[in-house]
């Protein structure tokens, strides 16, 4: 089985190749940028930008969008996380909550896959843990949030010192590819 995934982002490609394979789907990469309309929900943002690919396409396509929600900031970044990484980035982070005792974050994931104008579906993953208190990227460096984000179930290590592998064992995007994997397998 082949899927596309529209996305002009080389690391969350590997990361769908390699979770997606395990369901026997090979994932073909399309190099679109998408439009993302301004929205504070993360399925409506996905929704417009897979109906976006769909129309320029005009094959069966998913897409995925991710925000990192920390709870001491209402939530913020969110759906802004790109724009906020690409401005403030890690250090940014750090500095809004670094004398916050709550450091509690969640990691969200949406993938939304469109197969005509009238059919699409979302599938939702998500991870919680904790934004630590230094830039920790490991051996493995780690892109965007990874170095700050600490998964509650990672061992006390951000997503960027576990590698992809050991990563995509807990992340949300694993979390929210393996339902649509699962879905898509069985239709």
């Amino acid at each position: 089985m082949k899927i596309h995934f529209a996305s002009s982002n080389k690391n969350k490609l590997k990361e769908a190749t390699k979770i997606l394979a395990i369901y026997k789907i090979k994932v073909e990469s399309i190099l679109l940028e998408c439009p993302e309309i301004q929205s504070n929900d993360l399925e409506e943002i996905s929704k417009f930008s897979v109906k976006y690919a769909f129309k320029e396409i005009k094959k069966p396509v998913f897409v995925e969008d991710s925000g990192l929600f920390i709870e001491v900031l209402s939530g913020f970044p969110g759906p802004y996380s790109s724009y906020v990484y690409k401005t403030i980035g890690n250090d940014g982070i750090l500095k809004l909550i670094k004398d916050k005792t709550n450091k509690n974050a969640i990691f969200k994931s949406v993938i939304a896959y469109c197969e005509s104008e009238d059919f699409i579906i979302t599938f939702i993953g998500q991870t919680s843990g904790t934004i630590s208190t230094k830039i920790l990227k490991g051996n493995n460096g780690g892109w965007g949030f990874d170095p700050i984000f600490l998964p509650k179930e990672g061992n006390n290590k951000t997503y960027a010192e576990m590698g992809l592998e050991e990563k995509n064992k807990i992340s949300h995007r694993k979390k929210s590819l393996e339902k649509f994997g699962i879905w898509f397998k069985g239709r």
